[in-house]
């Protein structure tokens, strides 16, 4: 059974450590923010200028003034920090973030990401995409694996406009998740009921398989 979104995000959060300063991209990997283990002291960025992120609020919790940088509401934990989106980039663009965790529309089999423009379509822009991936060394991607109508998004080589050239480490589908190395992408494990043939078919770019594929675990 393919994961949910809630799954792609709790299967993304066993890969933080303890002491990391995280940023979430827009859509799934905001759902990171919900699962971070209990007893880890991780420190989530947004670019629009808040350090300390937490959950999403209750209804009694929200506060319009608090948002992420997809403008969502959110919390804030003791000891966060709110500033401009100067200083938060001069964080990004130092390279002070250890793990970036990001959405895409497509990923080529050499981890080059395209995750903000479609063209002839409005669309919010390139956000801090754009020095996310300039920037970060550890990038995650939380995506589907195949777009509405069954075509693949691990590809070859992407169709839509490049966000970042050979950045993505890691991808975490609702089918897989998969390291990208030099050769192609590394099946390290299916979702659960999902066969490795189901993965293989879903995939355009090349899939190294390598001995038994565990399920995930959520």
């Amino acid at each position: 059974m393919a994961l949910d979104k809630h799954g792609i995000a709790k299967r993304i959060a066993k890969e933080l450590q303890e002491g990391y300063y995280v940023n979430l991209g827009i859509g799934i990997p905001t759902l990171v923010a919900n699962y971070i283990p209990e007893g880890m002291n991780v420190v989530l960025q947004s670019e629009n200028g808040l350090l300390g992120m937490g959950p999403f609020p209750t209804e009694e919790e929200v506060d319009p003034d608090l948002i992420n940088a997809g403008k969502q509401t959110v919390t804030t934990l003791p000891g966060s920090a709110i500033f401009s989106s100067a200083e938060s980039f001069a964080m990004i663009r130092g390279e002070h973030v250890h793990l970036t965790i990001l959405g895409a529309m497509e990923v080529s089999e050499r981890g080059d990401i395209a995750n903000w423009k479609i063209p002839g379509k409005m669309v919010k822009g390139m956000g801090g995409a754009m020095d996310l991936v300039a920037s970060a060394k550890n990038i995650i991607v939380a995506m589907q694996h195949t777009s509405k109508d069954g075509q693949s998004k691990l590809l070859k080589n992407c169709s839509l406009p490049i966000t970042g050239l050979q950045c993505v480490k890691k991808i975490v589908t609702d089918l897989a998740v998969l390291e990208v190395t030099g050769e192609g992408f590394r099946l390290l494990e299916r979702a659960p009921g999902v066969t490795v043939e189901q993965i293989q078919a879903a995939t355009e770019g090349k899939l190294l398989v390598e001995g038994e594929i565990p399920e995930i675990n959520v």
